[in-house]
Formats: C-alpha cells, sequence, structure tokens
C-alpha cells in the first residue's frame, strides 16, 4: 500500500506543497534593490535610484544574492515587472478571475505596492502573507511590484533566532537577513476558491479531519469533493456541502485491523507512508478551484516517560539543526538542498532533527514528511522581556503553527529555549506567566502535538523536560544519568548553565526526559590542539569554537560517538539531540562541515546513533 519516496514527484517544488495549484508563477529572480537607511523614502515613487541587483529570494547580506553587505541597514527596497495572463471583468467591473500575490517570508516588516497602488502589510520575519492584487493589475502589459522591508538590527524585541545585533557574528550568533528570504509568486484563481487546508489525523478513531476554508466572492451552492489515495488505492471519495465559508469533516477510514497491515498506512520514519488528497470546490456542478494536497496517518503523545508514536515507546534521535548555509544564510541554496540535508540527517543515523532558532521553509517541511524525519519546530527568539516583544511573539508563533500544524513530521512545538527573551524567568512571576501562556496557547492551536514550554532548564509548563548538558567527559553523563540515578533527583537537584532544571511549583509529573543539547564537539583541523579540550578551550586562530575541541579527526569521532552512546543508552532519556549537524560560521562543531562533506564516515555516525554494529575507526 506504501508508495516509494523515492520515486514522489517534488510537487514541483510549489512553495506551499500542502496546498497546491498547476498554475502559478515564480516571481524568483532578479529585482532591482535599494538600501534606505535613513528611512527616507515612504512609497516607491520617492526611490530615485536603485543601485543594486539582487538574486530573489537570497538575502542581501549574503553572497548569492549579488550583493553581500553585512553591515548595519535598517531599511530597504526592491521592484521588478511581471507578466499576468489578462483577465475580463464582468459587468459589474469585477474581474472574473482574482490574482494573488505570496511571499514566503520577508524579514521583518514589509509593506507592498502593485502598480503604485499599496497592497500589503506585514511584520513578522518567518511567516508567509498574501496579496490580493487584482484591483492593482494594469489592463495590459507588464506590471511592476515594489516592496519595502524595515529591520531594524539593533531591535531585541522582535523575535529574530540567531541573527546577530553585533556587526560580526560572536558566539552563537550568525550573520543577519535583511528582506526577502523565502520565494515570491503568483497564481490566479477564481472569485470563490480554497483559501487555507488543515488535516487532522486521529488513529484512535481511524479517520483524518479536514477543516477547508474557502474565501472570495460569497457563493451558494458550493460543493467540496475529496479525494484521499495512497499509491492507486482510494481511502475515501467524499463531496461535502461548503457551510458558512467552511467544511470541517472527519474523514472515516477502514481500519485494516491487523498490525501488518495498520502499520503499512501509518507514517513513522521507517515507513514514511503519505496520503494523497485532491480537493475541488464546485459550484452549481462546475469545478471552480482544484488543489493537491497531503497528509499522514500518526499520532504522538507521552506515557509513563516515555514519548509515543503512534501508540508505541518511540527513542527520539535528533540532531540539532541551525538551517544555515555559508553562501545563502537562511535560505537553501536550492529545493535540491533541503532535500540532501533530509536524507543526510536520515543516513547519519538520527530519526528527526531539532530545528534550532529557526523557522524552517516549508520545502523543508514537505521532504521530512515525504523521506521520514521527526521535527521538532522552535520559535525563534526575542532577547528582550517586554510588552511588545511578547505581543510580537503570540502573533508571529500564532501563524506559524497555523502555517506548518499539517506536517505529519512536526512533533514539538518549542515556543521558548534556554529561557532567552525571558531572561529573568526564575524570579519575574510576569516572565512566568509569559512562559506557561505561551505553552497552552500552543496546545489550544494544536492539541494533536507535545510542547516544551522552555527547553534546557528553569521547566514550568511543559510535556517534555529538556536537559542541556554540554560535559565533554562521557563517565560524567553516565555517572550524571545512570541506573543509580532516580529522575526525581535529577530533576530537583541538577542545575544546568547555572539555572535549575524546573521552577519551584512545577514538580517533575512524570514528564519524559530528553538530553536536548550534549556533545557540540569541534574538530578544529590543523589547529595546534590537545587531545581533548573541553569548557572554555581557546578558539582556533580563525575564531572557530566548541564547547570542547580537537585538533584530531581520530579523537573527534571516538569522543562524538562516546557521548552519543552514553545518550542513546541511558534508560532516564526518552531521547537525544546530539548538538550539531553542521558547522555553522564560528561555530565548528557539527558532525558536518558547512559544506555538508562528513567529518568520519557517514556509517560510522549511523552505527553509533542507532547502535548498528560497532564500526570502530582506524587505530
Amino acid at each position: 500500500m506504501s508508495t516509494s519516496t523515492q520515486r514522489r514527484p517534488a510537487a514541483h517544488a510549489y512553495p506551499r506543497p500542502q496546498l497546491r495549484r498547476e498554475a502559478w508563477q515564480s516571481l524568483d529572480g532578479r529585482w532591482r534593490f535599494a538600501w534606505d537607511d535613513d528611512l527616507r523614502h515612504r512609497g516607491p515613487e520617492e526611490v530615485g535610484e536603485w543601485t543594486h541587483e539582487i538574486l530573489v529570494p537570497f538575502a542581501p547580506e549574503c553572497a548569492r544574492s549579488g550583493i553581500g553587505d553585512t553591515g548595519f541597514h535598517r531599511s530597504c527596497w526592491y521592484q521588478r515587472e511581471f507578466e499576468v495572463p489578462p483577465v475580463p471583468r464582468g459587468a459589474d467591473g469585477r474581474p472574473a478571475r482574482l490574482t494573488r500575490l505570496h511571499f514566503g517570508a520577508v524579514d521583518y516588516e514589509a509593506s507592498v505596492w502593485v502598480n503604485g497602488v499599496p497592497v500589503a502589510e506585514h511584520q513578522g520575519g518567518h511567516t508567509p502573507f498574501v496579496a490580493d492584487i487584482s484591483d492593482a493589475l494594469l489592463p495590459d502589459g507588464p506590471q511592476r511590484v515594489t516592496v519595502r522591508v524595515k529591520d531594524d538590527p539593533f531591535d531585541l524585541e522582535k523575535p529574530r533566532g540567531k541573527q546577530d545585533w553585533r556587526l560580526e557574528p560572536h558566539a552563537i550568533w550568525y550573520p543577519r537577513t535583511t528582506g526577502i528570504w523565502q520565494s515570491v509568486w503568483i497564481e490566479q484563481v477564481a472569485t470563490t476558491f480554497i483559501e487555507s487546508l488543515r488535516w487532522t489525523p486521529n488513529i484512535e478513531r481511524w479517520e483524518i479531519a479536514i477543516h477547508a476554508h474557502t474565501a472570495g466572492a460569497p457563493a451558494d451552492d458550493l460543493q467540496l469533493e475529496v479525494t484521499l489515495r495512497v499509491g492507486e488505492h482510494v481511502l475515501a471519495d467524499d463531496v461535502y456541502r461548503v457551510v458558512h465559508d467552511e467544511v470541517h469533516r472527519r474523514i472515516g477510514l477502514s481500519d485494516p485491523g491487523i498490525d501488518d497491515f495498520r502499520n503499512e498506512l501509518l507514517w513513522s520514519p521507517e515507513r514514511p507512508t503519505l496520503i494523497d488528497a485532491e480537493l475541488r470546490l464546485r459550484r452549481d456542478g462546475e469545478v471552480v478551484d482544484e488543489v493537491r494536497s497531503y497528509t499522514g496517518l500518526r499520532s504522538i503523545g507521552a506515557q509513563r516517560g516515555r514519548i509515543m508514536l503512534n501508540g508505541r515507546a518511540y527513542p527520539l534521535r535528533l540532531v540539532l539543526d541551525q538551517g544555515y548555509w555559508p553562501d545563502t544564510l537562511m535560505t537553501a541554496p536550492s529545493d535540491d538542498a533541503l532535500r540532501r540535508d533530509v536524507e543526510l540527517a536520515k543516513e547519519m543515523g538520527f530519526n528527526g532533527v531539532r530545528k534550532h532558532q529557526k523557522i524552517e521553509d516549508p520545502r523543508y517541511l514537505y521532504w521530512a514528511d515525504v523521506l521520514g524525519l521527526l521535527v521538532w519546530e522552535e520559535m525563534p527568539s526575542a532577547y528582550r522581556f517586554t510588552n511588545r516583544s511578547i505581543n510580537r511573539m503570540v502573533r508571529e508563533w500564532s501563524e506559524v503553527i497555523s502555517r506548518d500544524r499539517s506536517h505529519p513530521c512536526i512533533i514539538v512545538w518549542v515556543p521558548f529555549n534556554e529561557s532567552w527573551g525571558v531572561p529573568d524567568l526564575n524570579v519575574v512571576p510576569a516572565a512566568r506567566d509569559a512562559v506557561a501562556a505561551l505553552y497552552h496557547l500552543t496546545r489550544t492551536l494544536d492539541p494533536t502535538r507535545l510542547v516544551i514550554g522552555n527547553d534546557g532548564w528553569e521547566s514550568s509548563a511543559t510535556d517534555i523536560i529538556g536537559i542541556h548538558d554540554y560535559d565533554c567527559d562521557p563517565t560524567h553523563l553516565r555517572t550524571r544519568y545512570g541506573p543509580e540515578v532516580e529522575p526525581q533527583d535529577v530533576v530537583e537537584r541538577r542545575w544546568s548553565g547555572g539555572r535549575i532544571l524546573t521552577l519551584d511549583g512545577f514538580p517533575h509529573r512524570g514528564q519524559p526526559l530528553c538530553l536536548t543539547e550534549f556533545g557540540g564537539i569541534a574538530l578544529l583541523e590543523g589547529a595546534q590542539q590537545p587531545a581533548v579540550a573541553c569548557g572554555d578551550a581557546e578558539a582556533a586562530p580563525d575564531g572557530t569554537w566548541g564547547y570542547a575541541t580537537t585538533g584530531n579527526a581520530r579523537d573527534f569521532e571516538r569522543l562524538c560517538t562516546s557521548l552519543i552512546e552514553v545518550a542513546r543508552t541511558t534508560a532516564m532519556f526518552s531521547g537525544f539531540c546530539y548538538t550539531q549537524f553542521a558547522d555553522t560560521f564560528q561555530e565548528a562543531n557539527g558532525l558536518l562541515r558547512a559544506d555538508r562533506t562528513p567529518k568520519f564516515p557517514l556509517p560510522r555516525m549511523a552505527a553509533a546513533v542507532r547502535a548498528d554494529a560497532p564500526t570502530r575507526p582506524p587505530l
């Protein structure tokens, strides 16, 4: 019943893979560009000189954009021409079809004009927005789109993740990203169309809930046809009436009964079966909109201190992934590069990634769905605790969940990391309330997944207690978390980074414990390093560093695999997350180099991660 993931089409690299149409037009490519550091220009007509050409969707700070300017800039402008098929208008003057302009992500505040007409404004650097530009289009000839972006590099009240506020990247922060950094595209739709789609699987009832929302001109007698398939096998072929612009139905599936058949239909990293969906919106029998989507039948939960996938205890073997590339920063060089990162994580033996301080491109989530890789999605942090920062975070985090909650690969939401943005969490009641509020908001918006309120330490409202421990001595970790140690003792007495693991008033209630950051070993090749230097080891002459360092490839492999073995075999932990996937700028603590070449053979990494027959490095 399952389909081959290797032969599955790439959805034509459509930027929104879970609601895609056949007819669409990419606006990625060459745009005119200009900085506006003094915020002098208020509209397109005031931009006197376009000083640069930029390759969208790459940020101007990165080399691939053609600009590569990493200085401080508060504002910039984009402009280009495009063509769209002419749209006839009816007797009422309204267009017969709507033209919608999509932006995947623009950091941080965007204002958009088409032919000088304002069409959209959006705040938030990691989430999509769309503009109906139908009334701004000219009757014929080329159209012109202009985008202004404001992105104060010193603003610590906005969710910015790993983007540095200093001129040069320092410590664990990286170059900034300004402006358009995900795809821009156009599609034309009927005046009444399918605007959004949400899938919610339930394996207890063996059903999938669909929530589809229509938009545009009000229309009577709308019906939504839904066909679900796995390969050539039709699971459902139903028709629903659209009531008040929406369809919210539970689609019952035929329970195979026998585990072997059930497992073929369930989604997991070992068997990432996806259910293809075709949706047709009909009015008076005529198809007015048609989209394709997909979903997966799987569950995630926690029981008796263990994380459960599809009702079975499932050990998590994760790697922390920053999602940066040397020449393109937060934007992947290509769709193939996103797919390759997913493939590499699996080839390294991991069954999941913790996307750290980044909301990843939907195309990455698509490949994680298709190839079978679990994802923890984490909100990029702000670094000041104010009403403004919390308001911004709540708004953008809600948009993140709305965008990504139908992806079967996502199993955990993480609103906060290491008390970033709430630095006085232990002593400021309002900060504690903020973490609790985001935890409960997340559980409200998506009750089907696990939520970590604050990962690493100072846990309060949470479904998993995450522990960060960068001790590079495997014997220390084994003693600290070994079989003679009770989880309650760890939770109540263990300190991490100088902070208590759980806040007073939030005792351990049996939640799973996971070692969610450890390792961080840097291989400083060619540097004069002792065999292993732990703690405050000196950085290499080029500024690269790790939480522990070695200049010897053999020692690097032995230490990495020994630490992973301790994390994997410690019964206290339901899972682990090794730091990290690839070197990222000055952080040279990846298992892969920044160009994704491995520091030791992938089969030996996988052997350590998965507990395969051990393959030792040569003596």
